[in-house]
């Protein structure tokens, strides 16, 4: 059964050792099937992929993937230890690129919680950038409660 959730995000990347943070707070959609947890919701304004639909497939610990469509569709693959190839669409072209997962941890439940997780990113086996994200699921069955 899907649900209503407040989804809490906080981007952090680094290149070249700057780091530049991006925080969205949005509300979504959530639900299990199986083993595997998805999170999706519309990406919004000041975000370059504004009324695009954005899908987070959490399988636990072992792989998280992306999945961004509306104009133009985009998917990264993390999985920890792993060099996936992926199609990204910047807005102004797609290209391939590579994503190399670091670190998971899910601690996401069917109430909710969090998942942290870091990938670099690859341009002709070149690192351009280190990604960390940090995703908080609230239901609001949870979030009136506290």
């Amino acid at each position: 059964m899907k649900k209503d959730v407040l989804i809490t995000i906080k981007g952090v990347q680094t290149i070249e050792g700057d780091q530049d943070t991006v925080e969205l707070t949005t509300t979504g959609s959530f639900y299990r099937k199986n083993d595997t947890y998805y999170l999706s919701y519309l990406e919004t304004a000041p975000s370059s992929f504004e009324g695009h639909k954005t899908t987070l497939k959490l399988e636990q610990e072992r792989r998280i993937s992306l999945l961004r469509h509306g104009g133009g569709d985009s998917s990264l693959v993390v999985e920890q230890g792993v060099r996936h190839q992926c199609c990204y669409d910047t807005g102004y072209g797609s290209m391939l690129i590579g994503v190399s997962g670091r670190s998971i941890e899910n601690d996401i439940t069917d109430d909710g919680g969090c998942v942290h997780f870091q990938y670099s990113l690859d341009i002709n086996t070149i690192l351009t950038s280190i990604h960390d994200i940090y995703v908080t699921v609230k239901t609001y069955e949870n979030e009136l409660k506290a």
